[in-house]
């Protein structure tokens, strides 16, 4: 494990890591060649090769003495013996890297496999999953019966000798090299390098408070824990370190001594330090040559010093050492190179290069450890018996008889053709988003494959044994569940609420496909008031709705309509990818309307479910039809962008949401003294109201909701004719129907539930008495199905016509037909699927309306479950994303989104699953209205504008806006970068193994945009370096990594150019539509946080150009140090001088690729990242001791 140059050459084929001999004499025992002589002694078990201790040997209680004795494979050095942390196994490995276990005292073996070909094996520690093998150039991690887990190699020129875990998912692993490096044991991926002085460190231990280096060089270093500077060092020894020990509050260490010219010699003072007084106490001579120590803390701290030709001496670290005490190894006459301490203290373990492993102990029945697992043993070969046959017995099966096999007579198991006719198995259905996405071309279908199944597999399932919801839905998470949450039992698990998994690599590992195979875009849950993620998606899927507010654009710097249209941008350009409402929901929480309706949740609320989401989401409904419908009604002043043309749904003085969703409503109020007062308005949306005697009767849904839209309620009113409060009747009726019509269910309480699922039973039963009423009619198969029609409506989850069994909690119709008539006023029925008005019914102005959108809130106890949304998705919308003209229902779970049947849109248990919100459409509504889009933001957003900042003058001024004749282009290069402060801290959760787990990341915002040119006369000049005015609280302003600085963003006292995150978001956005090609470092998180949809071939990462398959990623300084020579965030970032450094970069990259080619280039990088292992990724005469980077590349990639 040491340096052991100058000792006996004798070991010269052992390896490095092999303790040398210490006294000359024993040359002639130290050959790796063993004499056949010195084995004559030893009586080798041909079994297992034990060597018992004689029945007569009495093994005395708190003495040591030799147990059992294990020749693992003869002549082979044991390098290293290790007793397991969790079972009662003992490991060694030897000299050709071959690795056995032996269980328990008796140690039998238990088993043995290869580690390594060549190497030998130099460290051995057990994790609860499998036992690490350390070797000079390779880190293997097996299960204990030898079963590959991952195999690390190490880098060029590494000679590994020691490891040390220092939680359960990392280790640090150290030897004859310039660096410690630290392992995730997860990714199985090297996270950082710690710089240790050459040679390097051979031994580690850890106490609580430091990490513990011992070196070749005779010096041992104490190291923080957390940043692994060196805090301390101790020169213990001139020649070199043997082994060391750290119990409490003492450090003991044996190593050798220089004697000039002789070589090295072994000291017989051990070296003894408090920690305290970080200083040597009186050293402590032995009577025994030292090469092994370990502290053995039982009554008291006593120390094991181990000699390598077997012998042992107990003492106590501050007393003397006695002769009384020493005990020798039968090694019969070889050497020592191997010892570990078991757990419990109870066994020792000896390795010699003879290939034995020698078993001490205290106590004849030893335990390894205080409380072991149970090993899993191979089961024992069970030998088939016949059994004892009783003739007498009637029922006894003649066929346990075993009778000979004749060739004349027939077997009972030849049965007759007829009966062996092979009956295939049905056909299982075609995946319903086959059909949804096939083309037909004459009598065949084309379909992408959606890959949701290995290829030649299908389900299949017997009909007689499927149930109301698959099993894989059906069954919890856990067994834990089956006893907290019994609900989720009925919860399929495509409706639990999802939450993202954070790992060290943020975001860019989580598997979104695994949610959503289609490709609209779902939207993410972790960011605060996201709980109104499903109505986003339902105001984008309402085609009008969605143009309208891309066409919108005004002056006010929060402004739900503007933000709703950058958002639906953003959804428009995804292919499947995951968006985020991050700058809508702040617009959103600085709307006094919303804060005083208590739409804006507290962190804690949303947490521990305290909010109401059935009742808050129809409050957010009714809210935000009102606020669109304020927004785009308002008359706009002066443009806030010269150029920009204004809305002209918004100016015309009727607005789109209004003719949409409105409906003018006549309120009457009667007094019982005859007065009656009339006034009208506009109404967004209608909530149901329920009977108030709950005699659970049966009602029509059509029922239900004409009377809650023509409501007639008695209430206290002000009657100017009484003057006074009196009671008074009032009544409500319709003058027009909207084209759709919003529903607030109202099922807040157990009444309005109870109710519910009432009407849901009756619909239920009246469903089955009608379809048992009836004579089955004929189904027709689809043309482009190929199955049996039988089995149509067999198959989970998807149905080709209504049955009585899709009617199961299902109270609502698919369709309704509505009219005013002169006489009896509103008429309101449910419409059966395929009918159509009649002539007489369309001339007296009855629509249809179709439902289109239904909101339902998943129960949860705990954490007040989660909010969904199936929405039937138009035409154009598939057009768009698929190139197909379809319509499909819809499950939208936050970012989980998946194609569900029609039937399953209305089904609402109540148990777990309430309605909260309905929309139904008129149908052919949106023929009348303008669903083109017209880009409002020109090229005017580019030009001088303000700042917001008191004191910003044009001295301070560091960029120069575009003029008109510089206006970008497409393809044109566009250097940007991005800095961002902290607005919430990440919230982390530590489980009870010390792992540490991200529950929701740190919540970040742009503080500071700036974009260079990137072509022209003026490259490298910026054009936009806008500092970003926000209103919420910052609680960290990164200003080593950032650059910005309290006040920067305060417009009372900031000397830099302020802006709105709008108008900077509108050049963005003008930039991306016009087609330029940005280039940064690191852009993929800048985009993220800013809340861009960039198309990737706009996008030129030199984070990725410079960058090798499964390598490290490179900061922006090193790489610009090492192919620009500059030398770039030396103090603090600079957004300016990172946006042009990544733009010079980019031309470098251009220059080695087009020169030289491919294969050029890949030499280029070969070079880059074997000059930076050489550096340790660290600019020179620059870098910080601990060499720390950018915290935007760390957090980004964990480098």
């Amino acid at each position: 494990m040491m340096n052991f140059e100058g000792l006996d050459p004798g070991l010269g084929e052992y390896a490095p890591g092999l303790h040398g001999g210490l006294e000359p004499g024993l040359d002639s025992s130290m050959d790796p060649r063993l004499d056949p002589a010195l084995l004559q002694a030893v009586e080798l078990d041909p079994d297992s090769l034990a060597v018992p201790v004689s029945e007569s040997m009495h093994i005395v209680e708190g003495m040591y003495s030799e147990l059992h004795s294990v020749a693992a494979e003869v002549g082979i050095p044991v390098t290293a013996t290790h007793f397991d942390l969790q079972e009662e196994l003992l490991w060694m490995g030897n000299h050709r890297g071959h690795a056995s276990s032996f269980f328990g005292p008796t140690m039998g073996r238990y088993s043995s496999f290869q580690v390594h070909m060549t190497d030998d094996i130099r460290h051995i520690q057990s994790m609860d999953t499998g036992v690490l093998f350390l070797t000079k150039t390779n880190l293997k991690c097996l299960t204990r019966g030898g079963l590959i887990m991952f195999d690390y190699p190490m880098e060029e020129g590494a000679d590994m000798h020691s490891l040390i875990l220092t939680d359960n998912n990392t280790l640090l692993m150290g030897g004859l090299q310039n660096y410690v490096a630290e392992l995730d044991l997860t990714t199985v991926q090297e996270t950082q390098k710690f710089t240790v002085e050459v040679p390097g460190v051979a031994i580690m231990r850890q106490s609580n408070r430091f990490f513990f280096c011992g070196h070749t060089s005779g010096k041992v270093s104490l190291r923080d824990l957390r940043t692994f500077k060196m805090e301390h060092e101790f020169d213990a020894f001139s020649g070199s370190l043997s082994d060391f020990d750290v119990h409490g509050n003492l450090l003991a260490a044996c190593g050798f001594s220089s004697r000039g010219l002789n070589g090295l010699s072994c000291d017989r003072f051990l070296m003894v330090y408090d920690l305290r007084m970080m200083r040597a106490i009186t050293p402590l001579q032995v009577h025994v040559d030292p090469l092994f120590l370990r502290f053995i803390p039982t009554y008291t701290s006593r120390l094991a010093i181990i000699s390598q030709t077997g012998q042992c001496q107990f003492c106590e670290p501050t007393g003397l050492a006695n002769l009384a005490d020493i005990f020798h190894v039968n090694t019969v006459g070889q050497l020592l190179m191997s010892f570990d301490v078991s757990s419990s203290k109870q066994a020792l373990s000896f390795g010699d290069s003879g290939g034995c492993v020698h078993l001490w102990s205290s106590a004849p029945e030893v335990s390894f450890n205080s409380y072991s697992r149970e090993t899993e043993l191979a089961l024992p070969c069970l030998v088939d018996s016949l059994p004892q046959l009783d003739w007498n017995h009637e029922l006894m099966p003649l066929s346990l008889l075993p009778m000979p096999l004749t060739s004349t007579e027939p077997l009972l198991s030849d049965w007759p053709t007829s009966l062996i006719t092979p009956s295939p198995r049905r056909a299982p259905l075609v995946d319903p988003e086959i059909l949804r996405t096939m083309k037909t071309v004459g009598f065949i279908g084309y379909a992408p494959n959606p890959r949701t199944r290995p290829r030649n597999q299908v389900p299949y399932k017997i009909k007689d044994t499927e149930l109301e919801y698959d099993s894989y839905n059906q069954v919890p998470e856990s067994p834990i569940g089956r006893d907290e949450e019994p609900h989720l039992y009925m919860v399929p698990k495509k409706y639990r609420k999802v939450t993202i998994k954070y790992s060290k690599l943020g975001l860019e590992d989580f598997d979104f496909k695994h949610y959503n195979r289609t490709l609209f875009a779902g939207l993410e849950p972790h960011i605060p008031n996201a709980y109104c993620n499903c109505m986003i998606q339902v105001l984008y899927f309402l085609e009008p709705v969605r143009c309208l507010v891309q066409n919108h654009l005004c002056q006010k710097e929060f402004c739900l309509a503007c933000e709703l249209g950058f958002l639906f941008h953003m959804l428009d350009l995804s292919r499947g990818d995951p968006c985020q409402a991050s700058n809508f929901l702040r617009a959103f929480r600085t709307i006094p309307e919303a804060s005083a309706l208590g739409l804006i949740l507290a962190d804690s609320d949303e947490q521990t479910g305290k909010a109401r989401l059935g009742h808050l989401i129809q409050s957010w409904n009714r809210f935000i039809l009102a606020q669109l419908h304020q927004e785009t009604l308002e008359q706009e002043g002066p443009q806030a962008y010269r150029g920009a043309s204004s809305s002209t749904l918004g100016s015309s003085g009727e607005s789109v949401i209004g003719r949409l969703f409105g409906c003018e409503v006549e309120n009457s109020s009667l007094c019982r003294c005859g007065k009656e007062t009339v006034r009208s308005s506009l109404t967004l949306l209608f909530t149901m109201h329920y009977p108030e005697q709950r005699s659970l009767e049966e009602y029509d849904f059509a029922e239900i909701l004409k009377k809650s839209i023509c409501l007639e309620q008695s209430t206290q009113a002000w009657c100017d004719n009484c003057e006074k409060y009196q009671p008074t009747l009032q009544t409500r009726n319709i003058r027009c129907l909207p084209d759709v019509l919003v529903i607030n269910c109202e099922v807040n309480s157990a009444k309005e539930a109870e109710f519910w699922k009432a009407q849901t039973e009756y619909a239920y039963n009246k469903a089955l008495k009608k379809e048992a009423s009836e004579p089955p009619k004929p189904k027709e198969p689809l043309p482009t199905e190929w199955c049996l029609e039988e089995e149509l409506c067999s198959v989970e989850g998807l149905t080709f016509d209504t049955q009585a069994e899709d009617m199961r909690h299902v109270w609502i119709p698919l369709s309704l037909k509505m009219c005013i008539s002169k006489t009896q006023g509103l008429e309101v029925s449910s419409l059966s699927e395929g009918e159509e008005l009649t002539e007489s019914e369309e001339a007296e102005g009855a629509s249809v309306y179709d439902l289109v959108v239904t909101v339902s809130h998943i129960q949860h106890a705990r954490t007040g479950g989660n909010l969904v949304a199936h929405i039937k998705v138009g035409e154009t919308y598939h057009q768009r994303k698929e190139g197909v003209t379809h319509q499909q229902w819809y499950l939208f779970n936050d970012f989980l989104i998946e194609p569900i049947d029609k039937a399953e849109s209305a089904h609402f248990d109540v148990n777990w699953k309430v309605p909260a919100v309905l929309y139904y459409v008129k149908r052919n509504y949106h023929a009348k209205y303008d669903l083109r889009i017209k880009n409002p933001i020109d090229a005017s957003v580019l030009l001088t504008e303000a700042s917001l900042a008191r004191k910003q003058r044009k001295s301070h001024a560091t960029f120069i806006p575009l003029m008109v004749s510089e206006m970008p282009q497409a393809s044109d290069l566009v250097g940007l970068d991005a800095e961002f402060v902290t607005l919430n801290q990440e919230e982390a959760e530590l489980r009870s193994d010390g792992t540490k787990s991200t529950i929701k990341p740190s919540q970040m915002s742009v503080a500071r945009i700036t974009c260079v040119r990137g072509q022209g006369p003026n490259e490298g000049v910026p054009f936009i370096d806008d500092y970003i005015s926000t209103q919420e609280q910052v609680v960290d302003y990164l200003t080593q990594y950032s650059g910005i600085k309290p006040g920067d963003l305060d417009a009372k006292i900031s000397s830099k150019h302020l802006t709105t995150l709008k108008s900077t978001y509108l050049k963005l956005r003008f930039l991306i539509d016009t087609g330029v090609r940005f280039v940064g470092h690191g852009l993929q998180k800048d985009f993220r946080v800013i809340n861009l949809m960039v198309p990737k071939e706009q996008v030129f990462d030199t984070v990725y150009l410079f960058h090798m398959p499964r390598k490290r990623m490179i900061s922006l300084r090193f790489l610009a140090w090492y192919f620009l020579d500059l030398n770039i965030q030396s103090e603090t970032h600079d957004s300016i001088e990172d946006a042009r450094t990544a733009l010079q970069l980019y031309r470098k990259y251009s220059e080695l690729s087009h020169n030289g080619g491919q294969e050029e280039f890949r030499k280029v990088l070969k070079a880059l990242y074997e000059k930076g292992r050489k550096q340790d990724w660290k600019v020179p005469d620059i870098d910080s001791a601990d060499g720390q980077g950018s915290p935007k590349i760390l957090n980004k990639y964990s480098v």
